[in-house]
């Protein structure tokens, strides 16, 4: 057996075992019963101290100074067990297990503070996870900047200056643009109740419509909506309101965008370094374009229009034209996961500028509220009503996730640079949209992007698939001209 063999063979182990970690977190958001969090707490701890171990085994660097890269996989699978086994070596083993175990703990701490519209009860455990997070962070960084060590967790390759800039790049329009929308009269909203479990019902089929594949996932509730595992096991949650059922609908055909790009994957890196998404911004243009670009397009929502007549009878739109109006209606609103396309990225701006505070040591966490809810009345221009669509709205910082807030941000950019690509080579993808055909756009993006994996890094993923390097140009340009025709700007 060849080094490269004996590496992946010890390789595919691990990635099992980091599947079954995962599940230990699908479930804890699912079907947990509440009284196990303690130990539950105490398995992710154990789990952890398992995939660092394993992770820097000596073997690994062993195998990895002998083995030879036969072909452009092989290459791709030693970038990646290297890049894990160079960053876990900076960790200490307890530190790993203290984050798994904390974080563990502060999700739980979160749901039920969200629910009392608590912060006070959140911020000494969020203290805590801030706490640990900074010092992974010193660990790896070194002498770099901290936050980019967190960030490129999530995004190889990305830094605080790249997105910095990508974001201040879209400011502008993005600002002028919801400038312009608030200034015109705007389209009816939904309104009425839509039974929870007929929207249920439609969400599995809205999630079959997009490709997803039931015999390898499910579809459950969560508080926060997500995707889970990869290969043969990808698994999303959705959530309903009795009173807006494109919050389960969207949610739904986000999570699917996830869940397609895993399962998308070729079957031939099952278990291997490539066979999950390359970054959370590759994963994310996945969830956007199939949620905005294709899910929220005029051709689209006017079969959803009808499917929902169907399910809910006369819920007060007139006609397809109205109802893709009241689809991507531009208002008030709190909740970033729930904003519309003009204003998603203000939200993420945001929480950008505040965590690289909180990791820098700027802001301190017991100021955390007051800053959010300043600079949201700053950017949005009305105050935070309660902690739940503030503060507590998001899952992330409870699970120590700083840094992955800009990939939603890098999705959307990504999204627009492939839908940019697809519209060029499909010009007439509507046809098929208007009838919930979505099969021609999902292939094509499984056969350009998904079935690679993280066979490319994240920059050359979207290169390869849109024959350029990805820029905000093709999603400003998106943004403009759908949003000038729906308020006729």
């Amino acid at each position: 057996m060849s080094a490269y063999q004996g590496l992946m063979a010890f390789q595919r182990d691990t990635e099992a075992l980091g599947q079954v970690a995962g599940r230990l977190g699908w479930d804890q958001e699912t079907f947990m019963p509440e009284g196990a969090t303690p130990q539950r707490a105490d398995e992710h701890a154990a789990m952890a101290i398992i995939m660092h171990a394993r992770r820097i085994d000596p073997r690994v660097g062993e195998w990895l100074a002998k083995a030879e890269a036969a072909d452009d996989v092989a290459a791709a699978n030693l970038r990646h067990i290297k890049r894990s086994f160079e960053r876990t070596a900076k960790v200490p083993a307890q530190l790993a297990a203290e984050l798994a175990r904390t974080t563990s703990l502060a999700h739980r701490t979160w749901a039920q503070s969200r629910a009392d519209e608590d912060v006070g009860s959140f911020l000494p455990i969020l203290q805590k996870v801030v706490d640990l997070r900074k010092e992974e962070a010193n660990a790896i960084a070194g002498n770099a900047d901290p936050y980019d060590a967190l960030l490129d967790d999530y995004e190889p390759g990305a830094t605080s200056a790249s997105i910095g800039a990508m974001l201040a790049n879209l400011r502008p329009r993005l600002v002028a643009l919801r400038a312009a929308i608030l200034d015109r009269p705007a389209p009816a909203a939904l309104s009425g109740e839509f039974d929870e479990t007929t929207q249920l019902a439609f969400s599995t089929k809205l999630a079959q419509a997009f490709g997803y594949n039931l015999n390898n996932g499910r579809i459950d509730k969560a508080i926060h909506p997500f995707s889970s595992g990869s290969g043969l096991d990808v698994r999303i949650t959705t959530r309903t309101n009795l009173t807006d059922p494109f919050n389960c609908f969207y949610s739904t055909i986000h999570e699917v965008g996830h869940a397609a790009y895993e399962q998308g994957i070729d079957s031939a890196h099952l278990l291997t370094p490539l066979g999950t998404g390359v970054s959370m911004g590759v994963h994310e243009s996945q969830s956007r374009i199939y949620e905005n670009q294709l899910g929220r397009s005029r051709a689209f929502t006017g079969w959803l229009f009808g499917q929902m007549r169907d399910q809910f009878g006369d819920f007060g739109i007139a006609d397809e034209d109205a109802f893709f109006a009241t689809v991507n209606r531009v208002s008030d609103g709190f909740i970033r996961t729930e904003a519309d396309e003009v204003q998603y990225n203000l939200h993420v701006l945001m929480r950008f500028d505040l965590e690289r505070a909180l990791m820098s040591g700027d802001l301190a966490v017991s100021d955390l509220e007051a800053a959010w809810n300043d600079r949201f009345a700053a950017d949005f221009g009305y105050k935070v009503d309660r902690p739940s669509n503030g503060l507590l709205q998001d899952v992330h910082w409870s699970e120590g996730l700083f840094g992955y807030f800009p990939t939603y941000t890098l999705g959307n950019v990504y999204a627009g640079c492939l839908h940019d690509a697809l519209r060029t080579e499909m010009p007439d993808l509507d046809d098929d949209l208007a009838r919930g055909d979505t099969s021609k756009a999902t292939s094509w993006l499984r056969k350009n992007v998904q079935q690679y994996g993280g066979l490319r890094s994240p920059v050359d993923t979207i290169a390869y698939a849109t024959g350029a390097a990805p820029s905000e140009g093709p999603l400003l340009d998106y943004l403009e001209a759908k949003f000038a025709g729906i308020y006729q700007l």
